[in-house]
């Protein structure tokens, strides 16, 4: 990992590491890395988005790089922009799901996959040599405005059609799919109620669309009577739904569940995610002709998994999915049309979930200086290998040890100062066993580090 760069771009707290200097540097080193051409240039709500925008497309502006601003814009809009506008690039400023401190830049290729670590390793270079390009003042990039969210909802309503309509709630988390995300479900025919909708840099609830902080939605799709409840995070890359009970759909069902609809949709294939999915996406796609294939976390791993194995879908079990039909952007609100679209074609959510299998998953996240955590994971790697007695190891991001009836991933996050432990079991009482170990060895060798 870069000094500058983690597992999803720059995310850093705002004016402390993440200031509009480094901003102006990371828009000067792009454009150095890029050599001309044009960037589509998007941000979320935050309160610091304008501020690091102005700073990042004067530094693109002064390498000669034409520069579209596209203003207030999900993630998602990003990454059709760039090839609405044929653009050499695209950048978000966003922190996704991050609390409100904090701010990100992510930066995206023509193909609307998000640089590589490779990439983002080129970019650090030129930032930390300062080697920038200059242009003379005739040649300096021009600067213009546009709004691409029409375009976006139109060809989403090309993809996708409704027999039906629906009561669909849509919590946007204050975020930037406040400005697209209920305006499609309605355009899509459906009945909406937004919740959270006004966009704000302060965000009323926690951004990540989980169980907990999707509780208001949940009570407001059973009130309401709703079909269903879909939820993003401050980009809307990601997507969180609510069944028509008003059940938060984990993760990992909802995953299985849109994997194995593509796969009925576009016939038998490979499924993309990441070493911390569990065993119940492989048990419900396969019986449709799925194979799942594991890669590193983080969406351009699955991106770089979908195109290199022609796959038919991607997925992480964080609500973040790509589908490679529309785009190699991870796209929450696309997303929603497409669970609006499985209701209409198999039946309500509820009745749906079912058909997944459930084994229980956990997670934590314990405190670890990032300084510790390569020193931690070479302790954590030792001891696990001689305290677990497992059938199969992976180890392309962190390390997964399996059995046939568990597993646990051990991994450092690459946007916190965290180390994650992610485990499923075929029951509880294995789970919470097997935590209590991995929690043990986890805290003693960040001790150790």
């Amino acid at each position: 990992m870069g000094k500058y760069f983690g597992t999803s771009g720059i995310r850093e707290v705002v004016n402390e590491k993440l200031t509009p200097e480094l901003a102006l540097k990371v828009g000067k080193a792009l454009g150095t890395f890029l050599g001309g051409g044009k960037v589509v240039v998007g941000i979320d709500t935050r309160t610091s988005g304008e501020m690091l925008k102005n700073a990042l497309i004067s530094g693109l502006l002064s390498t000669g790089i034409d520069v579209i601003d596209i203003g207030l814009s999900p993630t998602p809009l990003t990454g059709f922009a760039i090839k609405l506008y044929e653009a050499d690039a695209g950048v978000t400023i966003t922190a996704s799901h991050n609390p409100p401190e904090y701010n990100g830049i992510k930066v995206w290729q023509p193909n609307g996959m998000a640089y590589t670590s490779e990439m983002e390793n080129e970019l650090e270079k030129i930032l930390e040599s300062e080697s920038f390009r200059k242009v003379a003042w005739n040649e300096i990039g021009k600067l213009s405005y546009a709004d691409p969210k029409e375009e976006y909802i139109k060809k989403i309503l090309d993809v996708i059609k409704l027999e039906n309509s629906y009561t669909v709630v849509v919590d946007t988390g204050n975020g930037a799919g406040s400005l697209v995300s209920p305006y499609l479900q309605r355009e899509l025919g459906n009945k909406v109620i937004s919740l959270n909708a006004h966009p704000s840099g302060y965000f009323v609830r926690e951004l990540e669309p989980n169980a907990k902080s999707l509780e208001w939605l949940a009570k407001t799709v059973k009130v309401m009577k709703a079909d269903v409840g879909i939820a993003h995070d401050g980009d809307a890359d990601r997507i969180g739904v609510i069944d028509d009970h008003g059940n938060f759909v984990e993760y990992e069902v909802m995953l299985s569940l849109i994997s194995g609809y593509m796969l009925r949709k576009f016939g038998k294939g490979k499924i993309i995610t990441t070493v911390d999915a569990g065993f119940a996406l492989d048990d419900y796609v396969k019986p449709l002709g799925g194979e799942v294939v594991r890669v590193k976390v983080g969406d351009v791993a699955v991106a770089e998994g979908i195109v290199r194995e022609n796959a038919v879908f991607g997925g992480e079990p964080s609500g973040t999915w790509i589908i490679p039909q529309w785009n190699l952007t991870p796209d929450g609100i696309f997303a929603g049309a497409l669970v609006l679209e499985m209701i209409d074609k198999l039946g309500p959510l509820s009745e749906l979930a079912k058909e997944v299998p459930r084994y229980v998953t956990m997670r934590a996240k314990i405190p670890c200086p990032n300084e510790k955590k390569r020193k931690a994971m070479e302790i954590i790697e030792r001891e696990a290998l001689k305290s677990f007695e497992y059938e199969n190891l992976i180890d392309i991001d962190g390390i997964r040890i399996e059995n046939s009836d568990w597993w646990i991933l051990f991994r450092p996050s690459g946007t916190e100062p965290i180390m994650r432990i992610t485990l499923e079991a075929h029951t509880r009482e294995k789970a919470e066993e097997l935590m209590k170990k991995a929690k043990e060895l986890v805290e003693r060798a960040i001790m150790r580090a």
